[in-house]
């Protein structure tokens, strides 16, 4: 107890207004941040709401990561990861497919990116995290695409083609921190790799009709043209070997491998693959995702200590409004963003993450409490990624030309 009312001495120091034993306890009604439990939108563009799951994979069409799939995963993979174990990557396409493929000895291959417009938040890297999972047990080849040239076509963005650049280069930093396999990882960037996908993007472009883009990505007699093309582009890696691509990504980002799914075949490949994660809920409330234009609601991975504690301590959170009623009543980690933070990954253990699930429903664990172990765990988080960001620096030409894969890959047009 003593180290929450140190750690709210601090913080009031630094400005915060009105805070309560349990974190900052803002006069926010828990009816009004539920109310979008019956109404949600889940799009490439934009996620509202609280998110029924169940009600997203019918929607979607896609399907549930049931017990038998984790087994199948379990036994190729020597374990699982909590990732999987908690559903947080719940939802696949064709993953069945992808482990038939594995069993019989055909492999598969990886494939995964970034739109580089901006700093990376917590939300984005952990895809990564499981992409690498996935490169460490099954020992695949990994492509991760910088899509500066889309980041730059987006004109709501309002981005010059050198920031979208710029930009790559921080993201790519960022990404081999995570520590993929410098010889089995290709990470690239669309306006340098253009010319050897160039060929194979016309074929799929010329698979691809103006009314089934607009039908899929929303464009309009407006959008600009480079932007009607890229989608072929987006296509080219998940066809960069004559093997299945799997595909690691949040589910909002399904709808862009609708159209590889159809076409593939036609140009003599096959369908990709996708496993889905769930959203990390943002730090205002368990409704939407983490959004750049909202910095409140993230934490970026070149935050700093003081940052990182605001924005943690501020945190929307399950709690009781007094002491007396949260001993009495206990905490709902459901809608508790520190303990989604922890559940979903910063506490990988499942021992600790029950013992503490269960002393935060019982009054035992308060808010604050909460909180300081979250905030511990995410400056350990970015103090060990920061320091293995710099170290990429001198890395990153591997996985960019240098490495064995990259080198291949620099030799090949797609064709």
């Amino acid at each position: 107890m003593e180290s929450v009312f140190r750690y709210l001495s601090e913080l009031l120091d630094g400005g915060l207004v009105w805070v309560g034993i349990f974190g900052v306890n803002k006069p926010r009604d828990e009816a009004e941040a539920m109310k979008n439990d019956e109404e949600f939108i889940v799009t490439p563009w934009k996620v509202e709401g609280k998110v029924d799951y169940d009600k997203l994979i019918e929607k979607f069409g896609t399907s549930l990561i049931d017990d038998e799939l984790l087994e199948r995963i379990r036994k190729a993979a020597g374990e699982l990861t909590h990732l999987l174990t908690r559903r947080i990557f719940f939802s696949h396409r064709d993953l069945d497919k992808v482990l038939d493929d594995w069993e019989a000895g055909k492999g598969f291959f990886l494939y995964t990116g970034r739109g580089p417009s901006g700093p990376m938040h917590i939300g984005h890297i952990i895809p990564f995290y499981f992409t690498k999972w996935l490169q460490d047990k099954f020992g695949v080849n990994v492509y991760i695409q910088l899509t500066d040239d889309e980041k730059f076509l987006e004109e709501e963005k309002g981005l010059t083609l050198e920031e979208t650049r710029k930009w790559a280069y921080e993201n790519a930093l960022d990404i081999a921190a995570v520590g993929f396999d410098p010889d089995k990882t290709f990470i690239f960037q669309d306006t340098e790799y253009i010319r050897n996908m160039y060929p194979l993007a016309l074929k799929v472009a010329r698979k691809i009709n103006f009314s089934w883009v607009r039908a899929v990505f929303g464009f309009n007699m407006q959008t600009n043209i480079g932007m009607s093309f890229y989608p072929a582009i987006q296509v080219v890696p998940s066809l960069f070997e004559k093997k299945r691509c799997l595909i690691p990504c949040a589910i909002d980002q399904d709808p862009y491998w609708r159209i590889q799914r159809d076409i593939a075949e036609s140009l003599g490949f096959y369908k990709a693959a996708a496993i889905h994660s769930k959203f990390l809920p943002p730090l205002t409330g368990p409704v939407g995702k983490m959004s750049a234009s909202q910095p409140e609601s993230a934490i970026y991975l070149h935050e700093d200590e003081k940052s990182v504690r605001k924005k943690i301590w501020k945190a929307y959170s399950g709690g009781q409004p007094t002491l007396e009623l949260h001993r009495k009543l206990g905490g709902n980690p459901e809608i508790d963003v520190a303990f989604q933070w922890l559940y979903y990954f910063f506490e990988p253990d499942d021992v600790k993450i029950k013992k503490i699930e269960e002393d935060y429903r019982s009054g035992k664990l308060l808010t604050g409490e909460l909180k300081l172990i979250l905030t511990e765990k995410v400056l350990k988080f970015l103090e060990e990624h920061q320091a293995r960001r710099e170290k990429a620096k001198e890395m990153l030409h591997v996985y960019k030309y240098d490495g064995k894969l990259a080198q291949a890959m620099w030799e090949k047009i797609h064709e």
